[in-house]
């Protein structure tokens, strides 16, 4: 389990943790609206290639009201204030330095 905070998530982001099996988000919302988003990282001519991994390939559990778009590189959801969670179970494991988590607002994440 880790925790990241609204400082560690905000602009590039940060490199996330390795994910197998179902993992539970969990947002704890201090602030108005914020925006999650999950994304693979780049190769490096700035694009996804069919050799990037297809992090966000799985199964996602979001509330509709948290307006969720994906992609096979990228997931984003909206994070309303207060606590919510979503649960994503990869269709197969992901490795932390292969993605960034990235946020705006004042949330903390954590990821259980």
């Amino acid at each position: 389990m880790a925790t990241y905070t609204a400082t560690q998530l905000y602009g590039q982001g940060t490199l996330g943790e390795n994910l197998s099996g179902t993992k539970t988000f969990t947002f704890t919302n201090s602030g108005d609206s914020a925006y999650f988003t999950l994304e693979t990282v780049r190769e490096l001519n700035g694009f996804y290639t069919g050799s990037t991994p297809t992090n966000a390939v799985g199964t996602w559990t979001v509330s509709a009201s948290m307006g969720f778009v994906s992609s096979s590189y990228v997931a984003s959801v909206v994070v309303p204030p207060g606590s919510s969670a979503l649960t994503f179970a990869p269709a197969s494991a992901v490795t932390g330095t292969t993605y960034y988590l990235r946020g705006t607002g004042n949330f903390s994440l954590t990821i259980s």
